[in-house]
């Protein structure tokens, strides 16, 4: 659709002392998901767990879609 746009975001999760599933590090945005799927399975060797995914929007009504798991690996928490 005219207008829209896409961005994909990734973030790997720690286990807490509750072992919960907490953000390690804020959602980065990636360039494609390709490459945010190439990253996120090298992070799964480090993390508790890993998410990619991806969000559409339309800037001119100011929309942005509900968020579209591309990929995940192991225990991820709150993303959203």
């Amino acid at each position: 659709m005219p207008g829209t746009f896409s961005t994909v975001y990734i973030v790997a999760f720690d286990l807490d002392d509750r072992n919960q599933a907490v953000a390690a590090f804020e959602p980065r945005v990636a360039v494609d998901e390709a490459t945010a799927i190439h990253e996120a399975r090298d992070l799964a060797s480090r993390y508790a767990g890993v998410v990619v995914w991806r969000r559409d929007g339309n800037p001119v009504v100011g929309e942005e879609g509900d968020p579209i798991v591309l990929f995940t690996v192991g225990r991820v928490g709150d993303f959203n």
